[in-house]
């Protein structure tokens, strides 16, 4: 009796060392410490199965279920007393959390979910005493879709991204149905958030029908506005709730800045340059300013003209062999200006600088009448 007291304690304990991994791989659990609560009071939220220090948002949410989920997201959540908690190394957390009323009737539930990394979330129903309770929007089919792997954007930039036109990519995942019925032509909304602005969502279609049990990759391109650089997120919905989360992290367009940057110079430079010539064009002119005179040029000598012993020969002439020393000008002498003190005519050694016989140089008019005197 002992041995099988023994034998069977022994398979009890693997029995439920095999249990634990098993509850684990069924996926992420939440449990309330009370499911029911007012306004004001609060519940102990305990969660197993998440990935290891990984973030959750904790948040009272209305008008959803297990089941279905939050039918309209984080908008159908008390957002303003939500919490947010870290699990442990081993995917384990303990939070208080307050109750709040939700913006939308009940029926409410705890919403866990994780902030970054893979999407996972689970939801535990509370009532919220004194809160109205509506039911639920009809479900347009049976089907209801859920992420099984990981989202990602890729695609890269280009040469005009760099110069400030809009960046795209395409965010890919896999989704599977989950739901009982098939799901055709899903619309999903894609919406990309700055910062903290709201995210702008645009409807995407995604062509095919998806059966109960199926999973399908979906492709959707996602295009943010000219000039856009900074940290994003990328946000997926269908049929009100937040499927998948995806940051994205836009480099500057630096050629933008460079064209500001040489516009900042060149524009300057051009209108100094334009202000200047204008200036120039309508300052008066000082009328006792400098002028320069311009220096006459030396006569050229007579073709004939013998040359004077010790006369520097001129540039330009040309001495003929065999008529006694004649020279011929061939061009005409060099521009080159004469002294101030000198005149044209008045270079030494020149025929006008030689000496003459003394002569009378006073002036007689023609017109002046002489008496001629008796003979």
């Amino acid at each position: 009796m002992i041995r099988l007291s023994v034998w069977a304690a022994v398979l009890a304990l693997l029995a439920l060392a095999a249990a634990g991994p098993v509850a684990a791989a069924d996926g992420p659990a939440v449990k309330l410490s009370a499911s029911q609560a007012g306004t004001g009071g609060s519940v102990t939220v305990t969660g197993t199965g998440w990935r290891p220090h990984t973030l959750l948002m904790l948040l009272v949410c209305g008008r959803a279920t297990p089941s279905r989920g939050v039918v309209g997201g984080t908008n159908s959540c008390a957002n303003g007393d939500g919490r947010a908690v870290t699990t442990d190394a081993r995917g384990a957390f303990r939070r208080k959390l307050p109750v709040a009323e939700p913006p939308v009737p009940c029926p409410c539930v705890v919403h866990v979910a994780t902030v970054t990394g893979t999407t996972a979330e689970a939801d535990a129903v509370l009532r919220v005493a004194g809160h109205p309770v509506a039911p639920l929007p009809a479900q347009r089919s049976g089907g209801r879709l859920a992420v099984l792997s990981d989202t990602r954007l890729t695609g890269s930039g280009s040469l005009l991204t760099w110069f400030g036109a809009p960046p795209g990519r395409t965010l890919v995942l896999t989704v599977g149905n989950t739901g009982t019925g098939p799901v055709r032509d899903p619309v999903f909304q894609v919406g990309t958030a700055h910062g903290v602005f709201a995210p702008q969502w645009d409807d995407q279609q995604w062509r095919g029908t998806l059966g109960p049990g199926k999973k399908a990759r979906i492709e959707l391109p996602v295009q943010l506005s000219a000039g856009a650089h900074g940290d994003y997120t990328v946000t997926l919905k269908y049929d009100g709730r937040v499927l998948a989360e995806q940051p994205w992290s836009v480099g500057r367009p630096w050629g933008v800045t460079l064209f500001w940057l040489l516009l900042c110079l060149v524009v300057p430079a051009a209108l100094f340059r334009v202000g200047m010539a204008v200036v120039d064009r309508v300052r008066p002119r000082r009328p006792g300013g400098v002028r320069h005179r311009r220096l006459s040029r030396p006569a050229p000598r007579p073709p004939g003209t013998p040359r004077l012993p010790g006369t520097p020969r001129l540039p330009g002439t040309l001495r003929l062999p065999g008529l006694g020393g004649r020279t011929r000008e061939t061009a005409p002498p060099p521009t080159t200006p004469a002294l101030p003190w000198f005149g044209p005519d008045s270079v030494p050694g020149g025929p006008a600088g030689r000496l003459s016989a003394p002569h009378d140089d006073s002036p007689t008019s023609p017109t002046t009448p002489t008496t001629k005197g008796p003979t």
